[in-house]
């Protein structure tokens, strides 16, 4: 699998900024444009605890609306799996739990991980 630092939409960019802002671990960017016709970006993180999942999500919200981005929908049981949809980009913000069963790195093995590092 191939990891590149390359220079990130600011979407893209505000989402893992936000994420990290909330201490989510292991946040991974996958660059589907190659693997895929309709999806871009999916960023991927875990959240320990239910509480943890809802401040990630809202710090998700809070630094796109500052920007005027707004999602277009947002999914799944708080305490699990949230998917957070901002058209070019998907946000999986997941428990380990989730994340170990569902497995989308691997789902998406194909995709381009991009070394995204936090401001």
């Amino acid at each position: 699998m191939t990891i590149n630092v390359i220079e990130v939409p600011k979407e893209i960019q505000l989402i893992v900024d936000a994420l990290d802002d909330k201490r989510a671990k292991d946040i991974t960017v996958l660059d589907l444009r190659k693997v895929s016709e309709s999806l871009d970006y999916f960023i991927v993180a875990t959240g320990e605890s239910s509480l943890q999942l809802s401040a990630l999500e809202d710090s998700v919200k809070m630094k796109l609306k500052d920007e005027g981005v707004l999602p277009k929908g947002v999914e799944g049981p708080p305490n699990r799996w949230l998917l957070m949809d901002y058209v070019n980009a998907v946000v999986h913000i997941m428990s380990p739990e989730a994340r170990d069963f569902y497995d989308l790195e691997s789902l998406w093995a194909d995709a381009e991980r991009l070394e995204v590092v936090p401001n």
